[in-house]
């Protein structure tokens, strides 16, 4: 259904029986487009000449039946012709029954439209599939392809720029589908449309050409047509027709400047490719520079571990130290609290063995004291018993009765130097007291 490159698509329509018409719908006749196939009918009214003869033939057998014979053999011959009167009309009336039917069956194909038409008046659309059209003058005149997106090519030549310079030729490419297929053939049909169609497309493609440089020309290959696609819709839509895609595959340009854009275009592949080199120059250069980066962040991460480790490990042997100081010093604290114990237990050992001499001693003085005060006393009773009697010399001239005369004091001078220098138990006695 598409049309050769750089040649105009043909839209028309075919006259073909109905095997064809899937052919035709699908592929066309040397390039042309046919969304419409008016069908060639085979269907006629001749099927109403066994029904006639049918009825004829019954009526006969009837006025066959109902004739009154004067004789046996005459009843007898009636009754045979209206048994075959009536064997023929019934066989007449099955015949063009079946004919009639056979000939009423119409089978629409998938993805088309049926316009039914009744003395060639439009009555209704048939949707695909089988239909029985049981009235004679009933048929179907369009088979309307309204499911296929239809494309359309439509260069045009010698359009002109902006600058007023005629372009060599512009592809114009669009697909559309028949939306109201009574509206499309009532109105307008498959071979005025082209005309409509081509037109509108000159139009569309002219005025999007004023729009544009000639050195830009090429920039309307794959450019946005939706603009033009609305506009077109806008004015095929009276048709029943919808334009659903629209590009412009092709623009060719005059000798001159395509060899100037011939030029602009090796130059920009140039600086293409030297764009690519230098890029892949710069790429080179950043990966290497990404590999030293990461490199360097490799023996980052490795001095990291290390100091990491090392930190760890001095931070083990810290801990290891002070656990070793402090088990030392664990050490020394119980060696010290055992010393004070044991120092202390001694002291308090001693201190009870001092208390118990002290009361020991104490004990033992009093007794020694007692030994000494009885021993004493025991001196004393000695020295008490073998002390000379004292005399008393009274010399103060008090006692009463007492005459003392100067011989008696003259004697008693005399007499105690004497007593005072002998050894004796009274001197003994003495000095053991003084002991």
């Amino acid at each position: 259904m598409s049309a050769t490159r750089n040649r105009r698509s043909v839209i028309s329509e075919e006259v073909a029986p109905w095997s064809e018409i899937p052919r035709l719908l699908r592929g066309g006749e040397a390039g042309t487009l046919v969304p419409v196939i008016i069908p060639r009918h085979r269907r006629r009214v001749w099927w109403m000449l066994p029904l006639w003869l049918g009825v004829f033939a019954v009526l006969t057998g009837v006025m066959l039946a109902v004739q009154d014979a004067s004789t046996d053999a005459g009843d007898l011959a009636y009754g045979a012709l209206a048994t075959t009167a009536y064997v023929i009309g019934v066989l007449l009336l099955l015949g063009g029954g079946l004919w009639w039917w056979r000939s009423s069956i119409v089978e629409i194909e998938q993805g088309t439209t049926g316009i039914l038409t009744r003395y060639g008046a439009i009555v209704r659309t048939l949707d695909p599939g089988r239909h029985y059209l049981w009235h004679p003058w009933s048929r179907v005149d369009f088979v309307v392809d309204t499911a296929t997106e239809i494309p359309y090519s439509a260069p045009v030549v010698a359009c002109p720029t902006r600058e007023n310079v005629p372009l060599r030729s512009i592809e114009f490419f669009l697909k559309f589908r028949i939306t109201d297929a009574v509206l499309f053939v009532r109105t307008i049909g498959a071979g005025n449309f082209d005309l409509v169609l081509s037109s509108a497309v000159q139009d569309a493609i002219r005025q999007r050409g004023r729009q544009v440089q000639t050195e830009r020309a090429y920039d309307l290959r794959g450019s946005d047509v939706a603009d033009m696609q609305e506009l077109l819709n806008r004015q095929l839509d009276r048709y029943g027709v919808r334009i659903t895609g629209s590009n412009i595959p092709d623009v060719q340009l005059p000798a001159q400047y395509q060899q100037h854009l011939a030029t602009r275009e090796r130059v920009a592949k140039e600086r293409t490719a030297y764009e690519q080199e230098w890029g892949l120059i710069r790429k080179r250069r950043i990966d290497q520079l990404g590999m030293d980066i990461e490199r360097a962040k490799k023996v980052r991460d490795a001095r990291i571990v290390e100091v990491k480790a090392a930190l760890n490990q001095a931070r083990e042997q810290v801990a290891q130290l002070l656990e070793e100081q402090e088990t030392e010093a664990q050490k020394v604290r119980f060696e010290i609290e055992t010393r004070g114990r044991s120092g202390l237990i001694a002291a308090e050992n001693e201190a009870r063995a001092q208390r118990r001499l002290a009361q020991a001693y104490r004990d033992n003085r009093a007794v020694l004291q007692y030994e000494l005060a009885r021993r004493r006393l025991d001196v004393g009773a000695t020295l008490a018993a073998s002390a000379p009697q004292p005399v008393v010399v009274r010399t103060d001239g008090s006692a009463a009765g007492g005459d003392h005369s100067a011989l008696t004091t003259l004697l008693t001078a005399q007499l105690l130097p004497r007593l005072s220098a002998l050894p004796g138990p009274a001197a003994d006695g003495e000095d053991g007291t003084r002991d």
